[in-house]
């Protein structure tokens, strides 16, 4: 006999998810559907029904369809029947007393009660009756786990007795912005929401409202002005009334076409470059932040259009909250936190003291919050991130500072580490942020992956104990070789492997639950061939030295082949934000396993910064310049990184040697705003004091030229006998005018330092 669901929705604060007695249930026996007696089940719904009465019985008749003999009658109609559903509300609302108050359900709340042989069920105005005829599902044990991956109740299935309950979610908005979110059939069970259905324009519009390939010629006063020029690279001039009467116009045009979308974002574009005119430089000075411009201008275009929710972000420059402007009531605003640390809870960790003033000024000031999470690690789609018991603790922040709406951004490729877990675990938690984190994993893991769930739990306790144990902080531009010190530690690897090696030996006999767990041991995989490429030689590396020279490790080959196969048969799209497809993976990393050790007076030595390389991409720390590895086409991986900075780098080769040729690579990212030096200096010293220049060269790279290059630099010499090698580049600093993140601070990124 199939028991109900015991996870039930428990009314507290945070939430208005209701449990209320309201009306005397008849006293009964708890009535069972069994699948071997004739039992007549009858789904009532209103004569004019709404779209989503009508699906509610739809819903209903098709999965109890699935454990009775005859498929559930549906009609306006009451009859007898062994069991009758009623969807309302109705006629019998009144008749029986039940919540005289429909309105109070909002769109998508509902009351869900059981007395003996009847049910009823009634939604709120939108999709709240679909909601609650999920929410009887589960109480008779059915459970959606993944797109097509349904558990039906075998045997016997117990209706609860005497239950009344009603769920009204605080959290409006809800979109996991994960793959298997995207799918209908899922989204409508777990309640969540898509942009692309109820938003006419998401994010970053500027850009779209006023196009500047288009305007910027006949209009450059409609532009940001940017140290005293005007450019169209930038944001928008929001104080000159010209702009405002042109992106009017084109908003309103985009509206009427579409009237159904409720939410219209008019935001700042994905760059710097906000203007600095005289007009936007005084609002934003009256403000006390540069919001200010922002809001006085979307707050007038929101008086135009009532009925509808203008959104803007509070983003990069414009996080801090005005100081005197308020949001007009139909002003969204939208808060992307995406520096934020993970492995901690917002709300008491100290790395977050500034986003937490800054989103509960904005809290003060309005109740229409929309907060853009980050969930897992972008730079590496399918590595290990241990954020899980991050994810509730935060959004109950979240909604105490009156976020109404939540995307959490996932994976919007097919895979990535534990995406299905992910994306039903804040399903659930975006509808009640009170659910228990723990008794979440442990539902899922146990429905989906069956006898393995145990191991797979412990996998799981593991990371995330290592993480918190280290104290060590969790970005979603992180790595798996950063890693390698505090979660990802080779000893914590093995003990990895061994609990995904117990969790594939429970479920042997299994191929499907298998196949589940060979998918979900892939970053494990990826981890260890991603921290390969930090490694020469020895446990864990990529070379072996034979007689005839250096020789990938046969386990690199191995495993890598075993990760790329398997993705692709899951159906992985990308191992890392925006590009980079299995197979491509497998081709880059065979260009790394060509890139064989260099023997040279450098390698091995750690050399010494008088500049500091940026710790947000520390590769393998200072020997990263000379460990005889030449990076990848990827500055994440095997490079050093100087953020607005010039780089300066000595290496004493220990006593005096002959030197006649330096050589240092660099790479260009224009894109990640990672541009070449502008120049190269190499000087020498026989005392580490006094240095004297040997050679330089002035890069004459494209900076304009899309994509990723790196490029090899090289200063000869006529041998010369010293201690010191110092090698020198200037960096640009600032991101040139014509690009997109004009006025931020430019990267320059080196690798290995070789001196002959």
């Amino acid at each position: 006999m199939t028991a109900p669901k015991h996870r039930y929705r428990i009314a507290l604060p945070i939430i208005a998810v209701l449990t209320l007695s309201l009306y005397a249930c008849k006293e009964s026996d708890m009535f069972v559907l069994s699948p071997g007696a004739a039992q007549q089940v009858h789904i009532t719904v209103p004569t004019a029904a709404s779209p989503s009465q009508t699906r509610a019985a739809e819903v209903l008749a098709e999965h109890l369809g699935m454990v009775l003999p005859a498929t559930p009658t549906v009609g306006s109609k009451t009859r007898d029947a062994d069991l009758t559903i009623l969807i309302g509300p109705g006629k019998w609302t009144d008749d029986l007393g039940l919540l005289a108050n429909v309105d109070t359900l909002g769109p998508d709340g509902f009351h869900l009660s059981v007395s003996g042989s009847q049910a009823y069920i009634i939604g709120g105005h939108d999709k709240g009756a679909t909601y609650g005829a999920y929410e009887l599902l589960e109480e008779l044990g059915f459970q959606l786990w993944t797109p097509g991956t349904l558990t039906v109740p075998e045997g016997e299935v117990m209706l609860p007795e005497e239950l009344s309950r009603t769920e009204i979610p605080v959290i409006e908005y809800r979109d996991t912005h994960y793959t298997p979110g995207h799918d209908p059939a899922f989204a409508e069970w777990h309640r969540l929401d898509r942009f692309i259905y109820d938003w006419g324009m998401w994010v970053h519009t500027f850009g779209r409202l006023v196009p500047p390939d288009e305007h910027f010629h006949d209009h450059p006063e409609w532009f940001a002005e940017v140290n005293g020029k005007r450019i169209p690279s930038g944001q928008l001039c929001l104080t000159n009334e010209g702009l405002y009467q042109a992106l009017l116009h084109e908003l309103r045009i985009r509206i009427e076409a579409e009237p159904d979308k409720h939410y219209w974002s008019v935001s700042q574009n994905d760059t710097f470059g906000y203007c600095t005119c005289s007009n936007c430089a005084a609002i934003d000075a009256r403000e006390d932040a540069h919001s200010g411009a922002l809001i006085a201008f979307v707050n007038r275009l929101a008086a135009e259009f009532p009925d509808k929710t203008i959104s803007t972000l509070a983003y990069q420059y414009s996080r801090k909250a005005p100081k005197h402007l308020r949001p007009a009531d139909n002003v969204l605003i939208v808060l992307a936190p995406i520096e934020l640390n993970r492995s901690r809870p917002v709300v008491d960790d100290p790395s977050a003291a500034a986003f937490r003033t800054e989103l509960e000024d904005w809290a003060r000031m309005t109740d229409r919050l929309l907060i853009w999470d980050y969930v897992i690690q972008f730079a590496n789609l399918v590595s290990p991130f241990p954020n899980l018991r991050v994810l509730q603790p935060n959004l109950r922040y979240f909604v105490d500072q009156h976020a109404i709406a939540h995307f959490q951004q996932g994976n919007r490729e097919v895979g990535g580490e534990w995406a299905e877990l992910r994306t039903w675990m804040i399903a659930q938690l975006l509808w009640n942020p009170n659910e228990d984190t723990d008794e979440l994993i442990d539902e899922f893991l146990t429905g989906y992956y069956g006898a393995a769930a145990p191991h797979l739990r412990a996998y799981i306790d593991s990371q995330h104990d290592a993480l918190e144990a280290s104290g060590a902080g969790l970005g979603i531009f992180g790595n798996p070789i950063s890693a390698s010190k505090t979660y990802l530690k080779p000893e914590l690897l093995e003990t990895y492997d061994a609990q995904f090696d117990a969790a594939e030996a429970a479920v042997v006999n299994s191929p499907v639950l298998g196949q589940r767990g060979t998918w979900a041991r892939l970053p494990l995989h990826y981890a260890r061939l991603e921290q390969a490429k930090t490694r020469a030689t020895g446990d864990g590396g990529l070379f072996t030295q034979t007689t005839d020279g250096w020789e990938p490790r046969s386990e690199i080959l191995r495993r890598l082949d075993h990760f790329v196969d398997a993705a692709i048969e899951q159906g992985v799209t990308r191992v890392t934000e925006w590009h980079t497809t299995p197979a491509e993976y497998r081709e880059r990393y065979y260009e790394v396993l060509k890139r064989v050790p260099i023997e040279h007076l450098a390698a091995g030595i750690e050399p010494q910064f008088s500049v500091p390389f940026s710790p947000k991409y520390p590769a393998d720390g200072a020997m990263t310049l000379t460990d005889g590895l030449r990076g990848p086409v990827d500055y994440r991986y095997g490079w050093l990184g100087w953020e607005g900075q010039d780089m300066e780098v000595t290496v004493d080769l220990g006593d005096a040697q002959s030197v006649q040729r330096v050589s240092v690579d660099f790479l260009q990212d224009v894109g990640a705003w990672v541009f070449m030096p502008l120049e190269i200096v190499v000087e020498v010293s026989g005392d580490g004091d006094t240095f004297r220049t040997m050679g330089g060269t002035s890069v004459t790279t494209d900076e304009r030229q899309a994509g990723v290059r790196t490029e090899r630099f090289t200063v000869e010499m006529a041998p010369t006998t010293t201690r010191y090698v110092r090698v020198k580049a200037a960096s640009r600093k600032t991101c040139p005018p014509w690009h997109g993140g004009a006025g931020g601070k430019a990267w320059i990124f080196a690798d290995e330092i070789v001196v002959e």
